[in-house]
């Protein structure tokens, strides 16, 4: 009869809209147009710094905690992040190819040659492939490649061939012997595309065995990391510890953030499935332990009166994802890492982190260098624009755009991106009693944040509030 409503048929439409939510797609409000937005301001604040006549090519910006910048020297050998603006420079270029931004990327690039026979720090990665990696890949020009060359040639003597790992650095022996730390992973980077263009194919062999290495040694169980592991000379690990985070047993968030760019970037080289496997180890840690806005503070163990945002770790990940998304073969997977990756750029790109309006010559708000620690008392650089944060988060919405537009584009070096992971054979179930796999990926509700009904649970109450309702007028209509 016209009219008639059936219950059931009510029931399953109400259960059905519910299963509808739990599978669809998380929504979310970072899209071309906010990266276009993020991107302006970049570009607008990077033209700032580079017309400001007191700072010269053989000074490179750092950090920022409101006001001018903070600069260190193209000389300075145990500094890190003298390539990170020239790195933003040639980033700015590579759109329009603007002679404007390709002038002053190569002064501030040419002027760190001097520290291409520097054998006294690990750190020859994080100062090179931003500005003399991305010239070379923009322009083609000989000079640049040959630099990086010479630079790579450097690095390989701290590779010690009995711990099978580099050496980070001379300034803390004592009390450190052989040390490494999970920073060190970004620089192998130097080691994989020197090895690929002209250089000794040994240097890939010295990174892979690295990169083996950290995944051993400095991955926990639950997958976060030590931020220092120690060895004597004969390979024997001496101690594990922290530099920079919290506690020996804590994690800092930036370390892991360079574990997970670190172990994505040598699968990329290598299309070694255990350095994919090492990745979405730390990946899983990470996402598993993220506040509500995906930025992380700077320990993910220290206690609560004793946080502080870091956006330079948020801004890191969000590159890494993107990338790590496309060598994933589990589609689940694949969009949770993408989907986890929109929502820390959603998040930097908004008025809570972008430095818009403010006094502040960089893009991001809200890093921490150093926070107070027994190791640094007074703390670096906490609350503050690292110039690091700001490159990997220009390099987030270039990877974004181009992922956008249908361009392949994973990732600068090499142009070739390694294939996706295969799918692990099946395996009996392990006994009840018997331990975990350090090495499964965990998969807990906390790991789905963001997919299904986590991502819309406005909608599902409303559904769940109008039951009631809708119960009620079935009830009172005429059979």
């Amino acid at each position: 009869m016209a009219g008639r409503v059936n219950k059931p048929s009510l029931s399953w439409l109400l259960i059905g809209s519910l299963c509808l939510l739990a599978v669809s797609p998380p929504a979310r409000a970072f899209d071309e147009a906010a990266a276009d937005r993020a991107l302006a301001f970049a570009r607008q604040q990077l033209e700032r710094t580079a017309t400001d006549p007191s700072i010269p090519p053989t000074q490179s910006p750092k950090s920022s905690l409101g006001g001018p910048w903070r600069l260190i020297a193209n000389t300075d050998r145990v500094g890190w992040t003298q390539g990170f603006y020239p790195g933003l420079l040639w980033f700015m270029y590579e759109p329009g190819r603007e002679p404007f931004w390709r002038d002053r990327a190569d002064a501030w690039t040419r002027a760190l040659e001097v520290q291409k026979t520097n054998q006294e720090t690990h750190d020859l990665g994080f100062k090179f492939m931003p500005s003399f990696g991305q010239a070379y890949r923009l322009t083609g020009d000989p000079y640049y490649r040959d630099i990086l060359l010479a630079a790579a040639g450097s690095l390989a003597t701290r590779y010690h061939p009995k711990v099978g790992a580099i050496d980070c650095c001379d300034w803390n022996d004592p009390p450190w012997h052989v040390a490494t730390v999970t920073d060190t992973l970004m620089d192998l980077e130097l080691l994989f595309w020197a090895a690929r263009n002209g250089g000794d194919p040994a240097w890939n062999d010295m990174a892979l065995n690295h990169a083996l290495r950290a995944a051993k040694d400095m991955v926990r169980a639950d997958g976060g990391t030590w931020h220092v592991v120690d060895y004597d000379d004969s390979g024997r690990i001496v101690s594990k510890e922290t530099f920079q985070g919290y506690s020996d047993s804590s994690t800092w968030s930036r370390g892991q953030a360079w574990a997970i760019y670190g172990f994505t970037m040598a699968y990329r080289y290598t299309h070694d499935p255990r350095m994919l496997q090492a990745a979405r180890k730390v990946t899983e840690y990470y996402l598993a332990r993220l506040p509500r806005d995906s930025v992380p503070n700077w320990d993910f163990n220290a206690p609560a009166n004793e946080q502080q945002k870091d956006s330079s770790a948020a801004a890191v990940t969000a590159s890494a994802l993107q990338e790590l998304s496309t060598y994933v073969k589990d589609k689940a997977v694949a969009r949770r890492y993408r989907e986890a990756a929109l929502a820390m750029l959603d998040s930097l790109s908004s008025p809570a982190y972008l430095a818009q309006g403010t006094s502040n010559p960089g893009i991001l708000l809200h890093g921490t260098a150093f926070y107070r620690t027994r190791i640094n008392p007074k703390g670096d650089d906490i609350d503050a624009s690292l110039i690091y944060g700001d490159y990997y988060f220009v390099e987030a919405l270039g990877r974004f755009k181009r992922a956008s537009a249908g361009d392949g584009y994973f990732p600068e070096f090499p142009e070739e991106p390694p294939p996706a992971e295969e799918p692990p054979p099946a395996e009996e179930p392990p006994p009840a009693d018997s331990e975990p796999d350090p090495t499964q990926v965990l998969d807990t509700p906390a790991n789905k944040a963001g997919v299904g009904c986590h991502a819309a649970p406005g909608c599902l109450l409303a559904i769940v509030g109008l039951l009631p309702w809708l119960m009620r007028r079935a009830r009172r209509r005429p059979v």
